[in-house]
């Protein structure tokens, strides 16, 4: 009988791994059930890593996870046939998370991953005997460049897209939409994952992260300048918040067809953070502000603190402009039920600084650069 305190008991198929979001999920349902059973996809190229990750799961827990390789945009998955079939017969939930979007990924390659790879996890979905749940992992960037208040149930509102992910993230989530009357599916859109609430935990610095070794590493008096105004909402949100939300919405059949911002209902601005992180690392407040191509430009010059970070500098203006609000009128209610809720970036910056500091990674050490520079359309 699939049932816990009257949610349903899963066999649960996991794409995605490496990735941090993957990794979480996985941990999740292990660790909240103690017979719930989890098949997790990975390439051939992630065999050691695979390893090393179960590795860290008690031996109880790691006898309920089927490791699996192979290819979402391959015939079957890239699997055996015997495999392929083991998963339509026992799989009941999917959370897709499989995505590209870092640099040195071309536009093609983006699209065949994140549009061609849904259409192959779906035709799973399709054809599972037992499918209760199709979750898909989308972003709240599927909105372009909107400004205004962004609804959970919109898509399609004539935006533009700033690149290829975004894009192709669209493009697939429009697919799973029209697929939404054959198959019981929920799309979730997080905002931009930062890490652990409780402990400042990520397995990349990006984004965010990019702000606050900046910050950090920079010359004690430099004043970094703002990229423009900086009054708009940045949509931080922490990766247990993600998760925890996620996990109990896509066991609620009130979920079906519906849509998920998992976002903090409250952002602050860009300004706010900027200053926030700035308090914990001890260094002045900006007060200066500057065209933020300007400001992207000094930030590709050669200096030893900027240096250090390969990824895109355009990471660190996103957000810290764009008027757009995303409503989670649905994410609200459907997590009314229980304790889970969004804490304010205030309450854990410190952790997510002290995470930084304690790393022995450099932020070029730590998973994929971002996608933003390499993918313009």
């Amino acid at each position: 009988m699939r049932e816990q305190l009257g949610a349903p008991l899963d066999v649960t198929l996991v794409t995605g791994f490496p990735s941090f979001l993957a990794r979480r999920m996985v941990q999740k349902l292990v660790y909240t059930h103690p017979a719930e059973r989890v098949f997790m996809l990975a390439s051939d190229g992630d065999a050691s890593r695979a390893e090393a990750f179960l590795s860290t799961l008690l031996p109880k827990d790691r006898k309920r996870v089927g490791l699996l390789f192979g290819d979402v945009t391959s015939m079957d998955m890239g699997l055996s046939g015997s495999e392929y079939k083991c998963l339509l017969e026992q799989v009941t939930c999917i959370h897709h998370m499989a995505a590209r979007y870092h640099l040195g990924v071309n536009r093609e390659q983006v699209e065949r991953y994140n549009v061609g790879g849904t259409r192959g996890v779906i035709e799973l979905a399709l054809e599972c005997k037992d499918l209760r749940r199709f979750n898909f992992w989308s972003t709240i960037h599927v909105s372009g460049d909107r400004d205004g208040v962004v609804m959970e149930g919109e898509l399609e509102s004539g935006q533009r897209f700033r690149n290829s992910y975004e894009f192709s993230k669209y493009t697939a989530e429009q697919i799973v939409r029209q697929m939404s009357r054959r198959i019981p599916s929920t799309v979730f859109r997080p905002g931009i994952i930062v890490g652990d609430s409780s402990t400042g935990e990520i397995d990349r610095y990006d984004g965010p992260y990019h702000l606050i070794a900046v910050l950090m590493n920079g010359p004690f008096d430099l004043q970094l300048p703002l990229p423009g105004r900086g009054d708009g909402p940045l949509h931080l949100v922490p990766i247990d918040f993600v998760i925890d939300a996620a996990y109990a919405l896509s066991r609620d059949e009130r979920s079906v067809s519906r849509t998920f911002h998992l976002v903090d209902p409250a952002p602050l601005s860009g300004r706010s953070v900027f200053a926030l992180v700035a308090e914990r690392t001890r260094r002045r407040i900006p007060k200066a502000v500057i065209p933020g191509p300007i400001a992207k430009a000094m930030l590709r010059l050669p200096l030893p603190w900027v240096g250090q970070l390969k990824g895109s500098p355009k990471t660190i203006m996103e957000g810290f402009n764009q008027q757009v609000v995303y409503n989670a009128r649905n994410t609200l209610e459907g997590l009314r039920p229980t304790d889970i809720w969004c804490p304010s970036i205030e309450t854990y910056v410190e952790n997510l600084v002290r995470f930084i500091r304690a790393s022995q990674h450099s932020p070029t050490d730590v998973g994929d650069e971002d996608v933003t520079d390499a993918l313009e359309l």
